[in-house]
């Protein structure tokens, strides 16, 4: 087998239990959406890519046609992004986005394959201060995100990209059981 693929394979074995842990966060997010609340997704770098990936998923459809979601990538709105960086600082560029479109109630995914980012990290704290519940996508444990967020998959792979890859398998874990839930 590939070096890659071998990596990947390993590291998927290991989450393997974290797919119940996925399958209930998807339960979880299809009563919050059913019932007109939202998802707002942050990352940065790949990881912001994948949180884009997850949103367009559930507005648009994964397997099933189905009503449209609401889900958010924070990184989205290039305009919002730099006015607050510049405004604010870099590290503020999500929380600001958090308290101003998060709700008691709705869901805040935050990808990192460090678990260290600050902007995601102030992000999920600003999350907690609205009564938005946070979940976690990151790399290796212990770091400070799964330690901040409410629940956390850590991904215990060394390598960036086999940790993007693996939240990548767990995002369409998380679409299909939603999709399963409604």
């Amino acid at each position: 087998m590939d070096r890659h693929l071998e990596k990947l394979w390993t590291t998927l074995e290991k989450v393997d239990d974290h797919a119940v842990s996925i399958r209930a966060w998807g339960g979880k997010l299809a009563g919050v959406l059913s019932a007109g609340g939202r998802l707002l997704a942050c990352g940065n770098g790949g990881s912001a890519a994948e949180a884009q990936h997850l949103t367009a998923e559930l507005v648009g459809r994964f397997r099933a046609d189905r009503p449209p979601y609401a889900a958010i990538p924070l990184h989205g709105d290039s305009s919002s992004m730099t006015a607050i960086a510049n405004d604010f600082g870099h590290e503020e560029v999500y929380a600001r986005q958090v308290r101003a479109h998060g709700r008691p109630g709705d869901v805040l995914m935050c990808l990192s394959t460090s678990g260290g980012s600050p902007n995601v990290l102030a992000a999920a704290r600003a999350a907690q201060e609205v009564g938005v519940v946070t979940w976690a996508l990151t790399g290796p444990a212990p770091n400070p995100l799964a330690d901040l967020c409410d629940e956390a998959v850590a991904v215990p792979a060394q390598e960036t990209a086999t940790v993007q890859e693996v939240h990548l398998a767990m995002i369409h874990l998380l679409c299909d059981a939603i999709e399963e839930a409604v």
